[in-house]
Protein backbone atom coordinates (compact mmCIF):
# COMPACT_ATOMS: atom_id res chain seq x y z
CA UNK A 1 0.00 0.00 0.00
CA UNK A 2 1.40 3.61 -0.69
CA UNK A 3 3.11 5.49 2.10
CA UNK A 4 0.37 8.43 1.42
CA UNK A 5 -2.56 6.23 1.12
CA UNK A 6 -1.62 4.36 4.45
CA UNK A 7 -1.00 7.60 6.21
CA UNK A 8 -4.78 9.17 5.23
CA UNK A 9 -5.95 5.89 6.54
CA UNK A 10 -3.93 6.33 9.74
CA UNK A 11 -4.94 9.78 10.45
CA UNK A 12 -9.13 9.02 9.42
CA UNK A 13 -9.46 6.59 11.64
CA UNK A 14 -7.42 8.26 14.28
CA UNK A 15 -10.74 11.04 13.71
CA UNK A 16 -12.98 8.38 13.96
CA UNK A 17 -11.22 7.22 17.60
CA UNK A 18 -11.62 10.91 18.40
CA UNK A 19 -15.36 11.20 17.35
CA UNK A 20 -16.29 7.90 19.20
CA UNK A 21 -13.95 9.15 22.08
CA UNK A 22 -16.68 12.67 21.92
CA UNK A 23 -20.05 10.31 21.89
CA UNK A 24 -18.91 8.60 24.78
CA UNK A 25 -18.14 11.84 26.67
CA UNK A 26 -21.54 13.54 25.66
CA UNK A 27 -23.36 10.60 26.47
CA UNK A 28 -21.11 10.06 30.33
CA UNK A 29 -22.46 13.50 30.92
CA UNK A 30 -26.11 13.23 30.17
CA UNK A 31 -28.85 11.89 32.43
CA UNK A 32 -30.91 9.11 30.04
CA UNK A 33 -34.05 9.29 30.22
CA UNK A 34 -36.56 6.67 28.61
CA UNK A 35 -39.74 8.99 28.27
CA UNK A 36 -40.41 9.37 25.36
CA UNK A 37 -43.49 11.05 25.53
CA UNK A 38 -42.02 14.49 27.12
CA UNK A 39 -42.08 15.12 23.19
CA UNK A 40 -45.10 16.25 21.75
CA UNK A 41 -46.81 13.28 19.56
CA UNK A 42 -49.99 12.40 18.79
CA UNK A 43 -50.17 8.78 20.06
CA UNK A 44 -51.45 7.39 16.48
CA UNK A 45 -48.42 9.30 15.01
CA UNK A 46 -45.53 8.16 17.67
CA UNK A 47 -46.21 4.81 16.59
CA UNK A 48 -46.13 4.06 13.30
CA UNK A 49 -42.78 2.41 12.24
CA UNK A 50 -41.81 1.14 9.02
CA UNK A 51 -39.85 -2.39 8.96
CA UNK A 52 -37.21 -2.94 6.14
CA UNK A 53 -33.63 -4.63 5.06
CA UNK A 54 -30.44 -3.15 4.11
CA UNK A 55 -27.25 -4.75 3.18
CA UNK A 56 -23.51 -3.97 1.51
CA UNK A 57 -23.87 -6.74 -0.82
CA UNK A 58 -20.65 -8.80 1.06
CA UNK A 59 -18.24 -10.72 -1.17
CA UNK A 60 -16.51 -13.95 0.09
CA UNK A 61 -13.46 -12.68 2.02
CA UNK A 62 -9.71 -13.78 0.12
CA UNK A 63 -11.94 -15.23 -2.45
CA UNK A 64 -9.40 -14.59 -6.06
CA UNK A 65 -13.00 -14.89 -8.35
CA UNK A 66 -14.19 -11.79 -7.46
CA UNK A 67 -15.49 -11.28 -11.26
CA UNK A 68 -17.78 -14.60 -10.62
CA UNK A 69 -18.65 -14.32 -6.97
CA UNK A 70 -19.53 -10.68 -8.20
CA UNK A 71 -22.22 -11.63 -10.81
CA UNK A 72 -23.99 -14.66 -8.04
CA UNK A 73 -23.72 -12.30 -5.41
CA UNK A 74 -26.06 -9.59 -7.33
CA UNK A 75 -28.08 -12.22 -8.54
CA UNK A 76 -28.71 -13.45 -5.18
CA UNK A 77 -29.33 -9.45 -3.72
CA UNK A 78 -32.24 -9.15 -6.34
CA UNK A 79 -34.05 -12.33 -5.48
CA UNK A 80 -33.39 -11.13 -1.18
CA UNK A 81 -35.31 -7.57 -2.47
CA UNK A 82 -37.62 -9.41 -4.90
CA UNK A 83 -38.57 -11.35 -1.49
CA UNK A 84 -39.10 -8.59 1.00
CA UNK A 85 -41.20 -7.22 -1.58
CA UNK A 86 -43.35 -9.94 -1.65
CA UNK A 87 -43.65 -9.91 1.57
CA UNK A 88 -45.00 -6.67 2.38
CA UNK A 89 -41.57 -5.09 3.87
CA UNK A 90 -41.69 -1.33 3.80
CA UNK A 91 -37.96 0.05 2.71
CA UNK A 92 -34.98 -2.35 1.32
CA UNK A 93 -31.35 0.08 1.17
CA UNK A 94 -27.88 -1.35 -0.18
CA UNK A 95 -24.78 0.62 0.76
CA UNK A 96 -21.96 2.04 -1.36
CA UNK A 97 -18.50 0.72 -1.34
CA UNK A 98 -15.42 0.50 -3.16
CA UNK A 99 -13.39 -2.53 -2.03
CA UNK A 100 -13.00 -5.87 -3.28
CA UNK A 101 -15.46 -7.42 -0.31
CA UNK A 102 -18.24 -6.10 -1.40
CA UNK A 103 -20.24 -6.05 -4.73
CA UNK A 104 -22.05 -3.02 -5.39
CA UNK A 105 -20.13 0.68 -5.73
CA UNK A 106 -23.52 2.28 -7.41
CA UNK A 107 -26.57 1.63 -5.02
CA UNK A 108 -28.51 3.66 -8.01
CA UNK A 109 -27.84 0.87 -10.61
CA UNK A 110 -29.17 -1.87 -8.17
CA UNK A 111 -32.02 -0.70 -6.68
CA UNK A 112 -32.87 1.08 -10.78
CA UNK A 113 -33.00 -2.98 -11.91
CA UNK A 114 -35.41 -3.80 -8.60
CA UNK A 115 -37.28 -0.94 -9.45
CA UNK A 116 -38.69 -2.70 -12.02
CA UNK A 117 -39.38 -6.18 -10.55
CA UNK A 118 -41.11 -5.26 -7.39
CA UNK A 119 -44.44 -3.57 -6.65
CA UNK A 120 -44.39 -1.49 -3.41
CA UNK A 121 -41.06 -1.63 -1.47
CA UNK A 122 -39.10 1.58 -0.72
CA UNK A 123 -35.92 1.83 -2.35
CA UNK A 124 -33.03 3.28 -0.92
CA UNK A 125 -29.20 4.04 -0.73
CA UNK A 126 -27.75 2.65 2.98
CA UNK A 127 -25.57 4.86 2.08
CA UNK A 128 -24.59 6.96 -0.37
CA UNK A 129 -20.97 8.35 -0.06
CA UNK A 130 -22.16 11.88 -1.06
CA UNK A 131 -18.59 13.62 0.08
CA UNK A 132 -16.92 11.79 -3.21
CA UNK A 133 -20.00 11.86 -5.26
CA UNK A 134 -21.19 14.66 -7.35
CA UNK A 135 -25.05 15.62 -6.22
CA UNK A 136 -26.28 16.28 -9.41
CA UNK A 137 -25.50 12.87 -10.72
CA UNK A 138 -26.71 11.42 -7.71
CA UNK A 139 -29.68 12.92 -7.66
CA UNK A 140 -30.42 12.58 -11.47
CA UNK A 141 -29.37 8.66 -10.48
CA UNK A 142 -32.38 8.54 -8.15
CA UNK A 143 -34.67 10.75 -9.88
CA UNK A 144 -34.22 7.39 -12.50
CA UNK A 145 -34.31 5.45 -9.90
CA UNK A 146 -37.94 7.17 -8.55
CA UNK A 147 -39.34 7.40 -11.79
CA UNK A 148 -39.01 3.85 -12.88
CA UNK A 149 -40.57 2.55 -9.18
CA UNK A 150 -43.31 5.04 -9.64
CA UNK A 151 -41.98 7.26 -6.78
CA UNK A 152 -40.44 4.81 -4.02
CA UNK A 153 -36.95 6.13 -4.53
CA UNK A 154 -34.98 7.49 -1.02
CA UNK A 155 -31.32 8.48 -0.83
CA UNK A 156 -29.41 8.06 2.36
CA UNK A 157 -26.61 9.75 2.72
CA UNK A 158 -23.33 10.02 4.61
CA UNK A 159 -19.37 11.02 5.03
CA UNK A 160 -18.46 7.25 4.70
CA UNK A 161 -16.82 5.48 7.46
CA UNK A 162 -14.97 3.75 4.51
CA UNK A 163 -12.70 5.67 2.95
CA UNK A 164 -11.83 4.52 -0.37
CA UNK A 165 -13.63 6.36 -2.52
CA UNK A 166 -11.82 10.03 -1.24
CA UNK A 167 -8.44 8.90 -3.26
CA UNK A 168 -9.95 7.05 -6.00
CA UNK A 169 -11.77 10.14 -6.91
CA UNK A 170 -9.61 12.71 -6.11
CA UNK A 171 -10.95 13.94 -2.60
CA UNK A 172 -8.66 15.15 0.21
CA UNK A 173 -9.29 13.90 3.57
CA UNK A 174 -8.54 16.65 5.02
CA UNK A 175 -11.71 18.27 3.66
CA UNK A 176 -13.61 15.22 4.68
CA UNK A 177 -16.16 17.63 7.10
CA UNK A 178 -16.98 20.51 4.25
CA UNK A 179 -17.38 18.31 1.10
CA UNK A 180 -20.28 16.72 2.61
CA UNK A 181 -21.61 19.83 4.05
CA UNK A 182 -21.64 21.69 0.82
CA UNK A 183 -22.28 18.84 -1.26
CA UNK A 184 -25.22 18.28 0.94
CA UNK A 185 -26.46 21.38 0.53
CA UNK A 186 -26.20 21.00 -3.05
CA UNK A 187 -28.00 17.89 -3.00
CA UNK A 188 -31.52 19.39 -1.00
CA UNK A 189 -31.54 22.45 -3.43
CA UNK A 190 -31.82 20.38 -6.49
CA UNK A 191 -34.33 18.39 -4.66
CA UNK A 192 -36.06 21.91 -4.34
CA UNK A 193 -35.84 23.45 -7.61
CA UNK A 194 -35.57 22.56 -11.23
CA UNK A 195 -33.37 25.41 -12.67
CA UNK A 196 -31.15 27.65 -10.62
CA UNK A 197 -27.01 28.87 -10.38
CA UNK A 198 -24.76 27.22 -7.73
CA UNK A 199 -21.20 28.07 -6.75
CA UNK A 200 -19.43 26.46 -4.54
CA UNK A 201 -15.64 25.10 -3.64
CA UNK A 202 -15.68 21.60 -4.58
CA UNK A 203 -17.55 21.78 -7.71
CA UNK A 204 -17.77 23.59 -11.05
CA UNK A 205 -20.36 26.48 -10.86
CA UNK A 206 -23.53 26.60 -13.60
CA UNK A 207 -25.76 29.37 -14.29
CA UNK A 208 -29.58 28.74 -14.26
CA UNK A 209 -29.29 25.06 -15.66
CA UNK A 210 -31.69 22.20 -15.11
CA UNK A 211 -30.88 19.39 -13.80
CA UNK A 212 -33.07 16.63 -15.37
CA UNK A 213 -34.81 13.73 -15.32
CA UNK A 214 -36.81 15.18 -12.39
CA UNK A 215 -38.38 12.39 -9.77
CA UNK A 216 -41.83 10.99 -9.55
CA UNK A 217 -42.09 11.98 -6.58
CA UNK A 218 -42.52 15.89 -5.55
CA UNK A 219 -39.23 15.95 -4.26
CA UNK A 220 -36.97 12.60 -2.94
CA UNK A 221 -37.08 11.52 0.81
CA UNK A 222 -33.50 12.26 1.79
CA UNK A 223 -32.27 10.74 5.09
CA UNK A 224 -28.61 11.72 7.14
CA UNK A 225 -26.91 8.71 8.31
CA UNK A 226 -25.15 8.88 11.42
CA UNK A 227 -22.96 6.26 13.69
CA UNK A 228 -23.25 8.88 17.05
CA UNK A 229 -21.47 11.72 16.27
CA UNK A 230 -23.48 14.42 18.02
CA UNK A 231 -22.98 16.98 15.78
CA UNK A 232 -24.05 14.43 12.83
CA UNK A 233 -27.70 14.63 14.85
CA UNK A 234 -27.92 18.43 14.94
CA UNK A 235 -26.96 18.78 11.19
CA UNK A 236 -29.78 16.66 10.21
CA UNK A 237 -32.16 17.99 12.83
CA UNK A 238 -31.11 21.73 11.95
CA UNK A 239 -31.57 20.81 8.25
CA UNK A 240 -35.06 19.08 9.13
CA UNK A 241 -34.16 16.00 7.51
CA UNK A 242 -34.45 12.62 8.67
CA UNK A 243 -32.00 10.57 10.59
CA UNK A 244 -30.91 6.94 10.38
CA UNK A 245 -28.50 6.16 13.11
CA UNK A 246 -26.29 2.88 12.85
CA UNK A 247 -26.33 0.55 16.28
CA UNK A 248 -23.79 -2.15 15.55
CA UNK A 249 -21.74 -1.98 19.26
CA UNK A 250 -22.45 -1.04 22.41
CA UNK A 251 -25.69 -0.99 24.31
CA UNK A 252 -29.09 0.70 22.75
CA UNK A 253 -29.58 2.43 25.69
CA UNK A 254 -26.51 4.51 25.26
CA UNK A 255 -27.85 6.36 22.29
CA UNK A 256 -30.76 7.64 24.02
CA UNK A 257 -28.94 11.07 24.45
CA UNK A 258 -27.92 11.13 20.98
CA UNK A 259 -32.02 10.71 19.99
CA UNK A 260 -32.72 13.64 22.22
CA UNK A 261 -30.22 15.90 20.71
CA UNK A 262 -31.53 15.46 17.61
CA UNK A 263 -35.40 15.79 18.26
CA UNK A 264 -34.76 18.92 20.83
CA UNK A 265 -32.62 20.45 17.73
CA UNK A 266 -35.24 19.77 15.65
CA UNK A 267 -37.42 21.38 18.21
CA UNK A 268 -35.52 24.11 18.53
CA UNK A 269 -35.40 24.77 14.70
CA UNK A 270 -39.42 25.35 14.55
CA UNK A 271 -39.82 21.40 13.12
CA UNK A 272 -42.78 19.68 13.83
CA UNK A 273 -42.41 17.26 16.35
CA UNK A 274 -45.02 15.03 14.91
CA UNK A 275 -43.08 14.95 11.75
CA UNK A 276 -39.91 13.97 12.95
CA UNK A 277 -38.37 10.34 11.32
CA UNK A 278 -36.06 8.31 12.99
CA UNK A 279 -34.66 5.08 11.95
CA UNK A 280 -32.28 2.68 13.59
CA UNK A 281 -30.30 0.28 11.43
CA UNK A 282 -28.96 -2.86 13.02
CA UNK A 283 -27.41 -6.30 12.62
CA UNK A 284 -30.08 -9.32 12.54
CA UNK A 285 -29.90 -12.88 12.28
CA UNK A 286 -33.32 -14.86 12.97
CA UNK A 287 -33.40 -18.91 12.76
CA UNK A 288 -36.01 -21.67 14.44
CA UNK A 289 -34.31 -20.99 18.22
CA UNK A 290 -31.38 -18.73 19.28
CA UNK A 291 -28.88 -21.21 19.86
CA UNK A 292 -29.38 -21.95 15.71
CA UNK A 293 -29.45 -18.40 15.27
CA UNK A 294 -26.01 -17.99 17.30
CA UNK A 295 -24.24 -20.76 16.09
CA UNK A 296 -25.32 -19.78 12.12
CA UNK A 297 -24.67 -16.19 12.24
CA UNK A 298 -21.25 -15.88 14.66
CA UNK A 299 -18.58 -17.09 12.08
CA UNK A 300 -19.80 -14.74 8.98
CA UNK A 301 -20.00 -11.97 11.64
CA UNK A 302 -17.01 -12.21 13.46
CA UNK A 303 -15.40 -12.87 10.08
CA UNK A 304 -16.43 -9.41 8.87
CA UNK A 305 -15.77 -7.30 12.25
CA UNK A 306 -12.30 -8.92 12.37
CA UNK A 307 -10.94 -8.21 9.08
CA UNK A 308 -12.57 -4.90 9.37
CA UNK A 309 -11.18 -4.41 13.04
CA UNK A 310 -7.74 -5.75 12.03
CA UNK A 311 -8.29 -2.72 9.76
CA UNK A 312 -8.61 -0.03 12.53
CA UNK A 313 -7.06 -1.29 15.40
CA UNK A 314 -10.11 -3.16 17.36
CA UNK A 315 -9.50 -6.26 19.37
CA UNK A 316 -10.81 -9.48 18.34
CA UNK A 317 -14.28 -10.73 18.65
CA UNK A 318 -15.16 -13.79 21.15
CA UNK A 319 -18.16 -16.15 21.00
CA UNK A 320 -18.88 -14.32 24.64
CA UNK A 321 -18.38 -10.80 23.51
CA UNK A 322 -20.84 -11.60 20.83
CA UNK A 323 -23.54 -13.43 22.78
CA UNK A 324 -23.41 -11.16 25.33
CA UNK A 325 -24.10 -8.31 22.49
CA UNK A 326 -27.11 -10.32 21.54
CA UNK A 327 -28.31 -10.22 25.05
CA UNK A 328 -31.62 -8.12 25.86
CA UNK A 329 -30.22 -5.11 25.88
CA UNK A 330 -27.18 -5.81 23.31
CA UNK A 331 -26.67 -4.41 20.30
CA UNK A 332 -27.45 -7.39 18.15
CA UNK A 333 -30.88 -8.58 17.36
CA UNK A 334 -29.73 -12.56 16.80
CA UNK A 335 -32.40 -14.62 18.03
CA UNK A 336 -35.50 -16.66 17.41
CA UNK A 337 -38.62 -14.60 15.69
CA UNK A 338 -39.69 -13.76 19.49
CA UNK A 339 -36.68 -12.86 20.48
CA UNK A 340 -36.02 -10.14 17.61
CA UNK A 341 -39.31 -9.01 17.96
CA UNK A 342 -39.07 -8.01 21.83
CA UNK A 343 -36.15 -6.43 21.07
CA UNK A 344 -37.09 -4.20 18.07
CA UNK A 345 -40.00 -3.01 20.88
CA UNK A 346 -37.70 -2.45 23.39
CA UNK A 347 -35.72 -0.54 21.18
CA UNK A 348 -39.09 1.28 19.62
CA UNK A 349 -39.79 2.00 23.76
CA UNK A 350 -35.95 3.87 23.88
CA UNK A 351 -36.28 5.81 20.77
CA UNK A 352 -39.85 6.08 19.54
CA UNK A 353 -38.21 5.47 15.69
CA UNK A 354 -40.11 5.55 13.21
CA UNK A 355 -38.54 3.12 10.71
CA UNK A 356 -36.23 -0.36 11.65
CA UNK A 357 -33.78 -1.71 8.85
CA UNK A 358 -32.18 -4.84 9.79
CA UNK A 359 -28.95 -6.23 8.00
CA UNK A 360 -28.87 -9.59 7.84
CA UNK A 361 -25.91 -10.54 4.78
CA UNK A 362 -22.88 -9.99 6.52
CA UNK A 363 -19.93 -12.10 5.14
CA UNK A 364 -20.01 -15.19 3.67
CA UNK A 365 -23.75 -16.28 4.69
CA UNK A 366 -25.46 -18.87 3.18
CA UNK A 367 -27.51 -17.15 0.73
CA UNK A 368 -30.36 -19.92 1.85
CA UNK A 369 -30.24 -18.92 5.86
CA UNK A 370 -30.50 -15.26 4.29
CA UNK A 371 -33.41 -15.74 2.38
CA UNK A 372 -34.98 -18.14 5.33
CA UNK A 373 -33.91 -15.37 7.93
CA UNK A 374 -36.16 -12.75 5.63
CA UNK A 375 -38.44 -15.07 5.14
CA UNK A 376 -39.36 -15.00 9.14
CA UNK A 377 -38.69 -11.64 9.46
CA UNK A 378 -41.33 -10.98 7.09
CA UNK A 379 -43.82 -13.07 8.61
CA UNK A 380 -43.32 -13.96 11.71
CA UNK A 381 -41.40 -10.76 13.17
CA UNK A 382 -42.88 -7.45 11.27
CA UNK A 383 -46.70 -8.52 11.79
CA UNK A 384 -45.67 -9.26 15.38
CA UNK A 385 -44.39 -5.90 15.85
CA UNK A 386 -47.17 -4.19 13.84
CA UNK A 387 -49.12 -5.46 15.79
CA UNK A 388 -47.49 -4.42 18.85
CA UNK A 389 -47.28 -1.05 18.38
CA UNK A 390 -51.40 -0.30 16.87
CA UNK A 391 -52.90 -1.57 19.69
Amino acid sequence: MPAKILLLILLFHRREFLQLNQTIQFVNCITISKDVNNFTFNNHQRLIMELGLYTFADLPPGDNNISTDTNQRLRNLMEEIKLADELGLDVFGIGEHHRPDYAVSSPAVILAAAAVTTKQIKLTSAVTVLSSDDPVRVFQQFATVDQLSNGRAEIMVGRGSFIESFPLFGYDLQDYDALFTEKLELLLELNKQEKFSWKGTFRPSFNNLGVYPRPYQAAIPIWVAAGGTPASAVRAATLGLPLALAIIGGAPEQFVPFINLYRNTAIKAKQDPSAIQLGINSHVYIAADSQKAGDEFYPSYAGVMNRIGKERGWQPLSRQQFDHSRSPQGALLVGSPQQVIDKILYEHELFANTRFLAQMSLGDMPHKNILKSIELFGTIVAPAVRKALNK
